[in-house]
């Protein structure tokens, strides 16, 4: 249980924050020029993101002259708990960024507020993608968020460097990763095959490839579990695929990648050390911009395939919100709306890299050619990539990710062999189900 020094403190931090990043002003309460004054807080922060929100919050603040928005923007690695801090005091805080890993316990602590009966008449839902639409809506029904786009991974190769060992086409499956990945590895030239991601996030790769070998079982609205509801890690095509990535890891990617993350694989790729990445489309907008390679020395391709010829594509989405305590929630909805329709929500996915949300976007073509076809290729192939969704939303879902990061890196290291990893991870799934069902 919480001290109350440590609620007072908690308090006190979210409304520093709040000073420090708004310019002192106060949600809830309006400006002297006698406008509405909402404060909207991102997560994923980063300088041209940010620069890109500004620019539709003007154009919102333009047609929408009698409100004011502060844009809160923390740094990306203390952004959540800040958040939490300011949903948690209940001050500072009308619309805010929601993930589907943070939903799920966002909503259990009852800080967002269901924007459903709000949006019942919108006629924005009509130019919305299905899937924009299905994720717009929880379990029971309730709009905590819209998404603004989706993040949906996908594999980036360098064709100079399969090129050269060989390879005119890229891979399709695991099998075919691991082979090229071999050639391409040259360790005494500082040469290696795949960019592997060992560090923080790693576990959503070693359970990508663990769902493309139990395809054909899965279940694809709870991607950690079979059919028969078992989990995904007692299968036995659980084991096959471990074994192969691990051997990826020993095989095909530099040492080094053991600690990882998102900047050093995406780093590796971009400098010529590593062949292949599989990563966010967000990172098609780094890799073009990058000064060290060009064009013409890389692409994107669909996703792997498992032994049964299929993949999943375990979708990620974010989104905007509004916060359960904000005074000012039909100003909120407005602009949560505006992100979500037409211009300003092209806008935002093109300048993020994001998997469009918009209907429109089928006919853009800026999706139909170079990196983004293969998004359009596993589009067109539903049954061969099936889009899968992971239990993202539920209140223990960081728990799980810090445990299953450390478990495979304990994995690399050789302190724990594959068949008593997922025998742990069937373990650890299969109580939570038990005892702690998701909201």
């Amino acid at each position: 249980m919480r001290t109350r020094k440590a609620v007072i403190l908690a308090i006190a931090s979210a409304l520093a924050l709040s000073a420090c990043v708004s310019g002192g002003s106060t949600s809830g309460k309006d400006g002297k020029d006698g406008k509405v004054r909402i404060s909207m807080v991102e997560s994923l922060t980063n300088p041209s993101r940010t620069a890109v929100l500004k620019k539709l919050i003007g154009e919102f603040e333009a047609q929408n002259p009698t409100i004011k928005v502060d844009l809160i923007s923390p740094p990306t690695d203390q952004a959540d708990q800040k958040i939490q801090q300011m949903l948690q005091s209940g001050t500072g805080i009308d619309a805010l960024e929601v993930r589907d890993t943070t939903v799920g316990a966002f909503a259990t602590n009852g800080w967002l507020h269901d924007m459903g009966p709000a949006l019942k008449d919108w006629s924005g839902w009509a130019g919305l993608t299905d899937n924009a639409t299905r994720y717009s809506k929880d379990a029971k029904g309730r709009t905590f968020y819209i998404p603004y786009g989706f993040y949906g991974l996908t594999l980036y190769y360098r064709t100079d460097l399969t090129a050269k060992a060989g390879f005119s086409t890229p891979p399709v499956s695991w099998d075919d990763l691991l082979a090229q990945a071999t050639a391409v590895q040259k360790p005494d030239q500082h040469q290696y095959g795949y960019a592997f991601r060992g560090g923080k996030g790693g576990s959503n790769l070693a359970v990508l490839q663990i769902e493309a070998y139990v395809a054909d079982r899965i279940d694809r609205g709870d991607a950690y579990k079979l059919t028969d509801g078992r989990t995904i890690f007692a299968a036995p095509e659980a084991l096959d695929a471990l074994n192969a990535y691990l051997k990826l890891f020993q095989q095909a990617a530099p040492p080094s990648s053991v600690s990882w993350g998102f900047p050093e694989m995406v780093q590796g790729f971009s400098n010529g050390s590593t062949a292949f990445l599989l990563q966010d489309p967000e990172v098609i907008a780094t890799v073009a911009q990058s000064k060290a390679i060009n064009t013409g020395q890389w692409n994107t391709a669909p996703l792997l395939t498992g032994p049964g010829g299929k993949a999943c594509q375990p979708v990620g989405s974010a989104g905007w919100g509004t916060a359960a305590s904000s005074k000012h929630k039909d100003e909120t909805a407005k602009l949560v709306k505006f992100l979500a329709e037409g211009e300003a929500s092209a806008t935002f996915t093109k300048e993020n890299g994001l998997v469009p949300v918009v209907k429109s976007a089928a006919d853009d073509p800026f999706y139909k050619t170079g990196p983004w076809a293969s998004y359009l290729a596993m589009n067109q192939s539903p049954d061969k990539y099936l889009t899968v969704v992971q239990p993202r939303s539920v209140a223990w879902w960081s728990e799980w990710s810090q445990k299953a990061d450390a478990d495979v890196q304990r994995m690399l290291l050789g302190k724990v062999g594959t068949k008593d990893l997922l025998a742990d991870w069937d373990a650890y799934w299969t109580a939570k189900w038990k005892n702690q069902p998701s909201q």
